[in-house]
């Protein structure tokens, strides 16, 4: 999309990325954008919960029609705003916490046992002792938590609600590896000798199983799942009542507009890497991808931008799974009563934010390469993945529609750390004019682990602040925007 105001990088040979209507409300708005620049400074998080309460809404949809309790708890280490812990509450769904200050503020903004959960890999007595004094289920991880937890409770003379993570499920003849949990082969014969009445560990109420798969398999997810109902099974054999399974996060999301895009560069950074073409990335960056004896190794190491089966259908799928009795993951949770939970984090925030930074300068390498500096810095927008392989946009404070196609320039994004390494896209991004000083770059779609995860404040850099866009019919002003309660 593009108008006399903002055009979207990369018109051709592009990574189109899905969009919602309030992004290019705002973008269409430059005197307001410029406003609030000139308060907050560059770069700026724009949050939208109302994108939040619809994604939740068709998580809460597949559960209906699969006609299975579930709980929905919302990962809030994706975006720390507190905007979306509050909305996660008035959608009435929970928030899943992995650290003491994560605990203490949903507690503080009106969450309670019911709606949350501690999943923390690291756990401190601090925030153990909240939780129990809570009433918050704690997800136990090995021996020496559980020894911990057993005492503290019965410190508090309280019993400790907790689930147990589990992991090294069997696959297709595979053990699936993780460094979390206890092990799925061992875990029946620790809990029957150790846990419960007159045992080591007899200050703890076991009410559920936990586990969290790395990647994105279904496949894996529900056949996860089928053992845990095994072993629950099994469990009540021994007077064990649990009543939940929760699954954890990672579901996917689609990031983009056209799959044949997402091909054609994979495609092309191949290409690129063999000096087929020109490159396509910021130095021959491979995104995982290298060419060595003559051939194309490794892996792109980069989240899967564009997915078919996602959010919702991501969801059905796992449930409709069929064991080997054809009888689906939904129909045997409703034949043994047990509740499905589940902890989205970038799935409930997809749509739900854009980060916009100012052209600070222009410059070329040594290598003749267009770099654009802007006022903000790698960490501001970064996650786990090789690249954020989303196409920009640049709202131009005179984009001429005189412009030629000598105008035209390809452009690398720079950000303020002093790194060699702090260039913002890893991907070449075409752009119709050299933009100006003063001209605005939009991220879309950047709330999941985009803006906070590894966010740093290296060189005494300020945090980049967070403000909340409340939708108005027919409106787009300056009281449309407030900073979030976390800055």
């Amino acid at each position: 999309m593009s108008n006399s105001k903002y055009t979207k990088g990369n018109q051709e040979k592009g990574l189109t990325p899905i969009t919602s209507q309030w992004m290019h409300d705002i973008m269409d708005h430059p005197g307001l954008v410029n406003e609030l620049f000139v308060k907050y400074g560059s770069p700026l998080n724009i949050l939208n919960p109302t994108s939040f309460t619809q994604n939740c809404k068709k998580f809460k949809e597949v559960f209906e029609r699969n006609n299975v309790k579930s709980g929905i708890f919302y990962a809030r280490k994706a975006n720390k705003a507190k905007a979306f812990v509050k909305q996660a509450f008035k959608d009435n769904i929970g928030v899943d916490t992995a650290s003491e200050r994560e605990l203490l503020q949903s507690l503080q903004l009106g969450g309670d046992g019911d709606h949350l959960v501690l999943t923390s890999a690291i756990k401190t007595k601090k925030q153990i002792e909240i939780a129990i004094q809570n009433n918050v289920p704690i997800v136990l991880d090995n021996d020496d938590e559980c020894i911990l937890v057993n005492d503290l409770a019965e410190k508090n003379n309280k019993k400790a609600i907790v689930a147990f993570r589990i992991s090294g499920f069997h696959v297709d003849g595979n053990k699936l590896y993780s460094r979390f949990g206890f092990d799925i082969d061992e875990i029946e014969e620790y809990l029957i000798n150790k846990v419960g009445e007159d045992k080591a560990y007899s200050n703890l109420n076991v009410v559920g199983l936990h586990f969290h798969l790395d990647g994105y398999s279904t496949h894996q997810r529900s056949e996860a799942l089928l053992q845990c109902i095994l072993l629950i099974q099994n469990l009540k054999e021994h007077d064990f009542s649990l009543r939940f399974i929760d699954m954890g996060g990672g579901i996917l999301i689609n990031y983009l507009k056209h799959k044949d895009e997402w091909l054609d560069f994979d495609k092309r950074l191949k290409q690129s890497l063999k000096d087929e073409i020109s490159p396509v990335t910021f130095n021959k960056n491979g995104l995982g991808y290298r060419f060595e004896d003559g051939k194309i190794k490794g892996e792109r190491k980069t989240y899967p931008y564009f997915n078919e089966i996602h959010s919702d259908k991501f969801l059905n799928e796992v449930l409709q799974y069929q064991d080997q009795n054809r009888d689906s993951v939904a129909a045997l949770l409703q034949k043994e009563n047990i509740e499905i939970c589940i902890e989205p984090g970038r799935s409930l925030v997809n749509q739900s934010g854009i980060t916009m930074a100012k052209v600070v300068h222009r410059k070329k390498d040594a290598k003749g390469q267009c770099l654009i500096g802007l006022g903000m810095n790698m960490s501001q927008m970064m996650s786990s993945s090789a690249d954020f392989m989303l196409d920009p946009f640049v709202m131009y404070a005179d984009l001429d529609e005189n412009k030629t196609e000598n105008d035209a320039v390809d452009v690398y994004f720079t950000g303020a750390y002093c790194l060699e390494r702090d260039v913002l896209l890893k991907r070449k991004v075409s752009l119709p004019k050299l933009p100006e000083i003063g001209d605005v770059v939009v991220f879309v779609n950047t709330a999941g682990y985009m803006m906070h995860f590894f966010e740093t404040q290296a060189h005494l850099f300020e945090l980049a602040p967070n403000l909340v866009y409340t939708e108005k019919s027919n409106s787009v002003e300056l009281s449309n925007f407030h900073l979030d309660e976390d800055n």
